[in-house]
């Protein structure tokens, strides 16, 4: 959790901020991260950062298009020197709120940087429920439950939203039954796949959320929300499809699941995610192949060590992550070195 101190340090940055631009990453904790800050402010707007694995400084046009007086980057771990040194150059505030271990030391002083693994107690909440402790707004609990579920985390306010909306989950306490066979599973996968439109949906889907009044606004499709709804059912057909090859590769003695694909759907970290669930004791690795990168995924126990140590000696890898859920980019022209060096480390 964050400190009283930086909570009110946060709200102060709100409270200044008159015309905030919200970066935020492109999945639904960083989505929801975003929609909780902005309803509690009322103003700002918010950008997905799709860049992958840092957030670049092509970015930094938007903060000149929507003439924006404050910075806000949301749950994106990695944000290139060229953005911070445009941001220098006009002096305008930059807050960062995130969960991903880093290298503080090369966090810009200009930077007001907020971290609970920082922390003298050290946590690692997903940032929006970081952002729920900010708001404390309780309109925004099916938000904030949504976000932390994302990120496969229990947060400590979901028994409110099980007594709120019990129909929306299952007595199990299970996170992963929860994210899969629960419609609050399904506002997470409507969130994910709305954020892979086209910019201009993925913007009308903004607009609709920032004034939904709760989860039955997402769940009940109306002439409102047919765009993203119309998105997530054709992406869901889709996406099936893949998972099933994925789960036939998998029906092995293995102890890895490395399963490759391409097309237009870049969702390897969903796709690693539910293939943990229904493999609970196999390593996952997924690569998601586009023309000559690769964006690698990987979820298991203590997976970050194995991630990096599969990474030496390859001069186009980069990425990081969670201890347990990692994930990064390389050339296609390593990735066989990349599989070959994590079947050996694995065995």
């Amino acid at each position: 959790m964050l400190t009283k101190k930086q909570v009110d340090e946060i709200r102060e940055h709100l409270d200044k901020a008159q015309n905030p631009v919200f970066f935020f990453d492109n999945d639904p904790d960083g989505l929801c991260s975003f929609l909780i800050l902005r309803r509690f402010i009322g103003r700002g707007r918010g950008v997905p950062i799709k860049s992958f694995p840092s957030m670049t400084d092509t970015y930094f046009r938007k903060v000149s298009e929507f003439k924006a007086d404050y910075i806000f980057i949301l749950d994106k771990p990695v944000v290139s020197e060229e953005f911070f040194k445009e941001a220098e150059k006009i002096n305008i505030p930059v807050v960062w709120i995130d969960h991903h271990i880093v290298d503080k030391e090369k966090i810009p002083s200009l930077v007001s940087y907020y971290n609970p693994l920082f922390n003298k107690i050290k946590t690692e909440e997903p940032v929006t429920a970081l952002c729920y402790q900010v708001s404390e707004r309780r309109e925004d609990l099916w938000l904030a439950c949504t976000g932390s579920f994302s990120d496969h985390f229990l947060p400590e306010f979901y028994p409110d939203f099980e007594k709120e909306y019990p129909e929306l989950v299952l007595k199990s306490k299970h996170i992963q039954d929860i994210l899969y066979k629960s419609s609050l599973g399904k506002i997470i996968k409507i969130f994910s796949y709305g954020l892979s439109d086209r910019t201009t949906n993925v913007n009308n889907m903004l607009k609709f959320l920032i004034d939904a009044r709760g989860p039955y606004d997402v769940l009940n499709e109306n002439k409102e929300n047919y765009s993203f709804h119309k998105r997530f059912k054709q992406t869901l057909s889709k996406y099936n499809k893949i998972l099933s090859k994925a789960i036939s590769s998998g029906k092995d003695s293995s102890k890895i699941l490395f399963f490759r694909y391409s097309g237009e759907l870049s969702i390897s970290g969903n796709l690693a995610n539910e293939l943990k669930y229904i493999f609970p004791d196999k390593i996952i690795c997924v690569a998601y192949v586009k023309g000559i990168k690769v964006n690698i995924s990987m979820r298991g126990e203590k997976v970050r060590d194995i991630f990096l140590k599969a990474f030496e000696g390859l001069e186009s890898a980069t990425g990081g992550g969670h201890e347990n859920a990692v994930g990064g980019q390389m050339n296609i022209k390593e990735l066989d070195k990349f599989e070959e060096n994590l079947r050996k480390i694995v065995g």
